[in-house]
Order: structure tokens, then C-alpha cells, then sequence
């Protein structure tokens, strides 16, 4: 058996009848000094091997304790140069990786539209899944997608990194710690979308299976854009924009900080610039404000940031640093016997290690849920021009009938469903 198919469930599988044939172990099955036995390695699929999905499997290779050993992406050439990095076998078709019972979990980074379809399929086949970030394209697919992983009882890691950097853990542990006192405002600020793009047809490129990257979203003709990263961030067929694509980072440190979503009604409302001309149509410039509970909201388009106000001084967190007023703020001393968040120097490793353990990772899916929904209000409250009001306990919009059905699942192309 060659080394790349000598993964932890086909170990485990031939360990039993291993034991009535002669007692003959190789090398490479026991580990060395510098990788585990086969027993001890998770076996990785990875689904969408692009730019993102590419930067993703750079990391894992690099784990120990792991091992990929299978890539499927709609660009032959993207799945065929990652299968030969990880010196494993290339997919057409994802739905033939996550046929393999000898894969333990998913790592998936493909369009947004493809996201929550591929985790829902993948926790169904038994496997975990560590999925880039947004979540769904609707409140329904999210819901939907936590459903499922806790029926099938799998493990769930978002890609919101910034939970592995130490200053946005400790930000995050100050204002749960009360260190700021009680919390009245928070103000999030995620990068802006944009406008154009081509809607000039053109031939499909030979290297893509274009039918295959649409899946269950709407089959329009292929333009030079609409494949490209803004076209999958930017087009509604496909995403809701950067109100989630970004904002899903700065939301998840605002989840991470405090439990203000729910703790009571979500209300948002706000405006925002949706283009009339072009390929991109998801909402730009927005300017969003509301309450989460009894604490103020706002949301906002240009850097990337989460300020928690409180009624003794405020922390804000940035990809890049942290900031507090009063600086002593962030030196100040927590309790040890506090209820801790979880840290996490690394978000793949974490992934791997929760798999293992079977608890939960650092980024897990309720909170994954909780941060997209927002964003999902956000829009929904653009397009509408209303209010809306978003009640946990009925997990619905309520007293807005149209906005309730923009929270449905989308129709999929045949032959797609979840």
C-alpha cells in the first residue's frame, strides 16, 4: 500500500485483520521521530483548492498530525497541482471525495454559494468541516447547516482566523471579563464592495467545468468576471458581498466579546447602494444601525474592527492590534477561575486537535451561525428598506412577511438540494 493511502481510517479498518495475518508493520505506519503512526494522523479532503483554498493547504501540510491526501475543484489544473502537492488524488467531482470512507474531515473553500451545501453533504457522509467563511447565502441554509452537525455529531471549524490571534482572544476575555463594565454600544467596520464588473459573454475557459462551480446557484452565461474573486463575493446569485464575505470577521470577534445577539431581539435597519449596472449587484456603502437586545449596534463599511463601548471605557479590536481607553485596560489582571475562551495559537491545528478530542473548536459552528445571521439581517434590511426585527426564540424574522421569505433557502438549480 503506497504511503498516501495509508490514512487513519484504513489503518484502523485492516488493524483487526492485520492481526491474523503475519505481524508485519512498516516504518511509515509507525511514525517517526517527526510524524505520528498512521493511526494517530487525520485524513484531510480538500474541497476548492483556489487562492484561499490553496493558502489553507499550505498550512495543513505543514501539520504533523495530519495528512491530505484528496483535492476537488471545478479548475482541473487547481485540483490536479494540488492532488500532486499533497501527493494524493484529484476529484471532478466533490461528491466522489466525500464518497471516500477513509477521509476523515473536509477543508472547504469554495465560493460562498457552495459552502453551507458541501458542509451540509459532508456532515451527512460522516465527515468534519473546517469551511471558510460566510456561512450561507440565507438565514434558512445556516440554520439548516447547524441542524446537521449537531444530529450527525460532527466537529465544525469556521474560517475566522482572527480567533487564533492572541490580542483579539485577549480583547475578546477583557469584555467578558467586565473589564469595560457594562456594555452599551458595539460599532463593527468590515471592508467595502463595489460596483462594474463584466457582463460581456465569453467562451468558458477549457481548464473549467463552469456547470460544476455554478451547482446550485442560477446558470448565467460566463463573462471574464464572473468567476474571479470579487465576481464570487460580489454577485447576490452567489453571495450577500462583503456585508458577510468580510463583515463575518469583525461580527464573529463581536460574538466572541459578548452574547448582546442574544440576549434578546435583534433590530436592524440601515441603507446601503445595491449597483444597477454591471455584473455586481450585492450592497455596497452600506450604513447600518440597531440593537442587539439592549445594546446599541452599528455597522459600518472600511477597515476591519469591532469596538466594544462600555460604561468604564472601551477595547477595540483590529486584525492588526488592539487599542482601549484607558490604555491600563489591557494590562489588566483576569481571575484564573474565570470561565476562560477557548486559545488557540493556530486555527488549523485547533481543527485537527478537536477532532481528536471531539470537543469543540475555537471558532464552532453556533457562533458561525450567530455572526452570519447578522450580516444576512443586515441585507435583507438594505433590500427591503424596513426595519427588521430577528427573534432567537422562534429563530424568525418577525412581523415583516416579505422579509421572512428572503430568510427561506434560495431555489437550487437541478440537481442540487440539500
Amino acid at each position: 500500500m503506497a504511503k498516501s493511502q495509508l490514512t487513519r481510517r484504513r489503518f484502523l479498518k485492516y488493524a483487526s485483520a492485520a492481526a491474523a495475518a503475519p505481524y508485519v508493520i512498516t516504518s511509515t505506519a509507525l511514525g517517526t521521530a517527526d510524524t505520528p503512526p498512521a493511526s494517530d494522523r487525520i485524513t484531510l479532503g480538500h474541497i476548492g483548492v483556489g487562492g484561499r483554498g490553496m493558502s489553507l493547504l499550505q498550512g495543513f501540510l505543514t501539520l504533523k498530525d495530519c495528512q491530505c491526501v484528496a483535492a476537488a475543484d471545478a479548475y482541473a489544473s487547481r485540483r490536479d497541482n494540488a492532488a500532486k502537492m499533497m501527493n494524493g488524488q484529484a476529484y471532478a467531482d466533490f461528491r466522489e471525495l466525500l464518497a471516500r470512507d477513509d477521509i476523515d474531515a473536509v477543508v472547504v473553500a469554495t465560493p460562498d454559494h457552495w459552502h453551507v451545501p458541501v458542509a451540509v453533504l459532508a456532515a451527512r457522509s460522516g465527515k468534519d468541516a473546517y469551511v471558510e467563511k460566510p456561512l450561507g447565502v440565507t438565514i434558512a441554509e445556516d440554520l439548516l447547516c447547524g441542524q446537521v452537525f449537531t444530529e450527525k455529531k460532527r466537529i465544525f471549524q469556521y474560517g475566522t482566523q482572527q480567533r487564533s490571534m492572541q490580542h483579539c482572544h485577549l480583547g475578546c476575555e477583557l469584555v467578558r471579563a467586565g473589564k469595560i463594565g457594562e456594555v452599551k454600544r458595539i460599532e463593527v467596520i468590515a471592508p467595502d464592495g463595489g460596483a462594474g464588473g463584466s457582463t460581456t459573454e465569453a467562451p468558458v475557459p477549457a481548464d473549467l467545468n463552469f456547470d460544476m462551480w455554478t451547482g446550485p446557484a442560477p446558470m448565467n452565461p460566463y463573462t471574464p468576471d464572473r468567476c474571479k474573486p470579487n465576481g464570487t463575493y460580489w454577485i447576490y446569485d452567489y453571495s450577500i458581498g462583503y456585508l458577510g464575505g468580510w463583515g463575518a470577521h469583525p461580527l464573529d470577534i463581536m460574538v466572541w466579546g459578548s452574547d448582546a445577539d442574544v440576549a434578546g431581539n435583534i433590530v436592524v435597519e440601515g441603507t446601503g447602494v445595491i449597483p444597477k449596472e454591471g455584473l455586481y449587484d450585492t450592497v455596497y456603502n452600506w450604513n447600518i444601525k440597531g440593537q442587539l437586545g439592549n445594546v446599541e449596534f452599528t455597522f459600518l463599511p472600511g477597515g476591519d474592527s469591532t469596538k466594544f463601548i462600555g460604561t468604564e471605557g472601551w477595547i477595540e479590536v483590529r486584525r492588526n492590534g488592539i487599542d482601549a481607553q484607558p490604555a491600563s485596560l489591557l494590562q489588566t489582571a483576569l481571575d484564573p477561575n474565570r470561565i476562560q475562551l477557548l486559545q488557540s495559537a493556530r486555527q488549523d491545528q485547533n481543527f485537527i486537535d478537536s477532532i481528536k478530542s471531539r470537543k469543540p473548536a475555537v471558532s464552532p459552528l453556533e457562533h458561525a451561525v450567530r455572526s452570519d445571521v447578522i450580516s444576512l439581517l443586515c441585507d435583507i434590511a438594505v433590500r427591503t428598506g424596513r426595519k427588521i426585527t430577528w427573534d432567537w426564540k422562534q429563530e424568525a424574522i418577525v412581523g415583516d412577511a416579505e422579509a421572512a421569505k428572503m430568510a427561506q433557502m434560495r431555489p437550487m438549480r437541478e440537481p442540487w438540494k440539500i
